[in-house]
């Protein structure tokens, strides 16, 4: 392997909610991945029970270099890209971005709402930072999501997903003033 090949986070598709069994795969060949995952109740012979499931289905994220990702690729054939459709490229998420995100979602809130691209607009929202609790120092932006009767803080992963955190006190929210240009 390249002492050069530096790993990056990729977004990726499991086909047929194979996401789990994809990530007992990468997990035995020490490949850093992320499902964005939530507590889930269900009926089991009569009793409900809380369950752990993947939170968006097909859905999970392979910090890898290219050379571990292809081979991990032949291996695994249901295994995809997720291309962003204007450009035809790989998805590529930027480290603090996916920092930002595992964050948020690895804390299984009930709260937490999922958004496929374009079910957001984040272009109306303001840039934040939250101030307090948990989640200090997570930067978002504070929208109006469907689902919700206030604003929420938004983290959005370019072209894959959107999280919408739990309701955030105003207190605990400070404005990110925008650059000049």
């Amino acid at each position: 392997m390249d002492k050069t090949e530096e790993a990056v986070w990729y977004a990726m598709r499991a086909t047929y909610r194979r996401e789990l069994y994809v990530k007992q795969l990468l997990d035995k060949k020490s490949i850093g991945n992320f499902i964005p995952m939530r507590y889930e109740i269900r009926t089991v012979r009569n009793r409900k029970i809380r369950e752990l499931v993947p939170a968006v289905r097909n859905l999970l994220f392979v910090h890898a270099t290219s050379s571990e990702i292809k081979e991990a690729k032949e291996k695994i054939p249901y295994l995809q890209y997720i291309t962003d459709s204007r450009e035809k490229q790989k998805i590529i998420v930027p480290n603090d971005q996916m920092r930002s995100f595992i964050a948020v979602s690895g804390t299984y809130n009930d709260q937490l709402l999922y958004f496929q691209p374009g079910e957001v607009n984040l272009t109306k929202g303001t840039k934040v930072r939250i101030t307090g609790g948990e989640l200090e120092g997570q930067e978002g932006i504070f929208v109006k999501v469907k689902g919700a009767r206030d604003r929420r803080v938004v983290i959005a992963i370019q072209g894959v997903i959107a999280v919408a955190m739990a309701t955030i006190h105003p207190d605990l929210i400070e404005v990110i003033p925008e650059k000049k240009k």
